[in-house]
């Protein structure tokens, strides 16, 4: 019944395991048919090439950038590179002032704006917009740009003066000019251009961005918990920002026309200027606007990093080969051929037939992590590269270790005395222990690793880590219920001495009390006096003393049965004497 019921259990196990295999075969097929993916892994900038990108400092007459800045300012671009989904990214400084990025494949425009904006936000009280009256004012000769009365907040409309007036009035929000005119102080008002060319005069700043400690995206909720279907972003305070935010939105909420709006400004621009409806006080506005997906979490990662320390512009934009890579890709694959090729001669001398299990798990696992890291090329941006490719090679080794540990488990059952069932299930549970150890420090080590590198590095923890997990399923899901199945033929059963598993080129099977099951005559004598030797090494004290008993009746000299009664007699003789 227990033979039965392990049987069951790996049928089962592999039926599982095929519909794993089909599923993410399916993925892998609508993502290459219908969802932008393909049918092999993206490769990384080493081994495809891609787009290097310079990025220059906007600097005015007599300013100077610090190392501090520009190191900074790489750090936020590196972040905002890998929230994008784009792996394997190289960031660099250059002179020590520009900024070089290089981007496998050719990036899109939402990435190059990702890496280009410098995503300074600031929350201003709109003072006009082109939708309201603008107010009556007097020009004077150069159009005075000082306010006639001291402003007693940011709304004060005696922000607005002469030469903000004619600004407003003739200002091309199609030009660069535009752009150039949003630079304002934080503490002056400035006039400003919507993303639907509206136009604004606005008051200084009362929020600054960096205030902010989280920003996510996603689609708005109604009250009740139904879905709009438009794209917004969250933003979230700390508590400075809440404070003052409060404090904002208590005012406008009673005023009235523009300024009732608050505008939020980003590089220069307004990208939403919402009415205030009610009073914020837990520092968690939204922000709504003309977003779809990419545009919100775009927006979103940039106030989550927070913004540039300087401005930057794209100074030159090339294209870069991958020949080197190639080669070196080229001799990485030959190598890996070499280790496979070197892995499978092994298992067939020392396993024989058994060794045909090990190439079928190899292949198991190398379609299975073939399979996921296409998957994760096409939904979370991963590129292949050459240290990942190394790891990949590693992994030969890892997983044809796993597969040596279960079968010399087996074997030593076997030679236990154990039939051929009995020991692949004994074997295992001996065998999985020393695995799954085996495994788990492989795996912690790829997760540091994974944690405290950068580039390429990261990578090579990535796909060691993953063919870890793999050979974890391989051999419980696969080569453990492939050997359930194959003890119960007879090949294997009987210990055919092809299979890898003849109890007679095992050697003696150790019986335990001292006792040993001799091999057959047919095995060499070699053989027969190694195993006689392993036997003896194994016998515990009591087992040596019984042994020693047992050949002093058996080394005892044959004698007939008259001398044996007169030796009798005379010892009954000299028992009567003493």
């Amino acid at each position: 019944m227990a033979k039965s019921t392990a049987v069951k259990r790996a049928r089962r196990t592999l039926v599982w395991l095929l519909v794993i295999f089909i599923a993410l075969a399916g993925v892998n097929a609508a993502g290459a048919l219908w969802g932008g993916g393909s049918w092999a892994p993206k490769l990384a900038l080493d081994l495809e090439g891609g787009t290097e990108i310079i990025l220059a400092p906007k600097l005015a007459s007599g300013e100077t950038v610090s190392d501090q800045q520009v190191s900074q300012a790489v750090s936020i671009i590196r972040q905002r590179v890998d929230a994008s989904g784009v792996s394997e990214a190289q960031i660099s400084t250059q002179g020590g002032q520009n900024i070089v990025v290089s981007i496998p494949g050719t990036p899109d425009d939402a990435t190059l704006q990702r890496i280009e904006a410098s995503a300074k936000l600031d929350f201003r009280a709109v003072l006009v917009s082109d939708t309201a009256t603008v107010p009556t004012t007097t020009p004077t000769a150069g159009l005075d740009s000082t306010p006639t009365a001291s402003p007693t907040n940011a709304s004060d409309l005696a922000w607005v003066t002469p030469a903000l007036e004619d600004q407003f009035l003739n200002i091309d929000c199609s030009s660069t000019a535009a752009t150039d005119a949003g630079q304002a102080p934080a503490a002056q008002p400035l006039v400003a251009c919507g993303a639907d060319g509206a136009k604004y005069i606005l008051g200084p700043v009362e929020v600054a961005g960096d205030t902010i400690s989280n920003a996510t995206s996603g689609v708005a909720t109604t009250s009740s918990g139904s879905s709009t279907g438009q794209f917004v972003v969250n933003i979230f305070f700390n508590d400075k920002g809440t404070s003052a935010f409060a404090a904002v939105t208590t005012r406008l909420s009673g005023l009235t026309g523009a300024q009732n709006q608050f505008a939020i400004v980003l590089d220069g621009k307004v990208i939403s200027a919402p009415r205030t409806l009610a009073v914020i006080t837990n520092g968690e506005p939204q922000i709504s606007g003309n977003f779809d997906a990419n545009s919100s979490k775009t927006l979103a990662d940039q106030l989550k990093f927070g913004a540039l320390p300087i401005s930057f512009t794209v100074q030159s934009q090339n294209t870069i080969s991958a020949t080197l890579g190639s080669t070196q890709l080229l001799s990485g694959l030959i190598a890996g051929l070499i280790g496979l090729i070197l892995v499978v001669l092994y298992s067939i001398a020392q396993y024989r037939v058994l060794g045909a299990v090990t190439i079928a798990s190899l292949v198991v696992a190398g379609t299975l992590t073939f399979l996921v890291v296409d998957i994760l090329s096409w939904r979370a941006g991963y590129r292949l590269s050459l240290a990942g490719v190394a790891g990949l090679i590693v992994a030969i080794g890892i997983t044809a270790d796993s597969f040596i540990v279960y079968f010399e488990r087996i074997r030593d059952e076997l030679r236990d005395g154990r039939g051929l069932e009995s020991s692949v299930q004994a074997g295992w549970k001996r065998a999985i222990r020393t695995i799954f150890a085996s495994d788990l420090i492989n795996l912690m080590a790829a997760v540091v690793l994974y944690i405290v590198a950068v580039g390429s590095v990261k990578g090579f923890a990535l796909t060691l880590g993953l063919t870890t997990i793999i050979d974890l399923v391989v051999v419980m899901m696969f080569t453990h219920p492939i050997m359930t199945l194959l003890a119960e033929l007879p090949y294997f059963r009987d210990g055919h001495k092809t299979s890898g598993l003849d109890p007679r080129q095992l050697g003696a099977v150790y019986r335990g009390r001292a006792q040993f099951k001799t091999p057959a005559s047919n095995t060499p004598r070699g053989k027969q006096e190694s195993a006689s030797r392993e036997a003896a090494r194994r016998q515990t004290i009591a087992e040596r003393k019984a042994a020693g008993s047992s050949t002093l009746v058996i080394d005892a000299p044959a004698a007939d049965t008259n001398s044996t009664d007169t030796n009798s007699a005379d010892a009954k003789n000299k028992g009567k004497k003493s």
